[in-house]
């Protein structure tokens, strides 16, 4: 059985355009859930189905005020997928240079 990672949850969430919008949303603070909906040609219920995903990779927090369900957006999932892909591009880019000088060494 595969075990996923917080940064799989968290790519995965990443991946769809319509979270990518829920999160632009919640950028500018704490929103209602029927707010975040309200731009999107789908029901309430579609909506909330993408903000569980982005609730189980830890990029949004749910407040429950009343009869009010508010969302947050929470930055810390975003900033260790950032530090990972930085990590990457470090590891690519000496991995390639380095290939580029071999390969420069055995041209003819």
């Amino acid at each position: 059985m595969v075990e996923y990672t917080p940064l799989d949850h968290t790519l995965s969430a990443l991946a769809d355009p319509t979270r990518r919008a829920i999160l632009g949303r919640l950028a500018g603070g704490e929103t209602r859930v029927t707010e975040v909906a309200e731009p999107f040609e789908m029901s309430l219920n579609a909506v909330s189905k993408h903000i569980r995903v982005l609730e189980r990779a830890g990029l949004v927090r749910r407040r429950v005020h009343g009869r009010e369900h508010l969302l947050a957006l929470d930055l810390a999932p975003l900033e260790t997928a950032s530090r990972w892909m930085e990590e990457q591009r470090a590891l690519w880019a000496w991995r390639l240079a380095e290939l580029d000088k071999i390969l420069k060494e055995k041209k003819p």
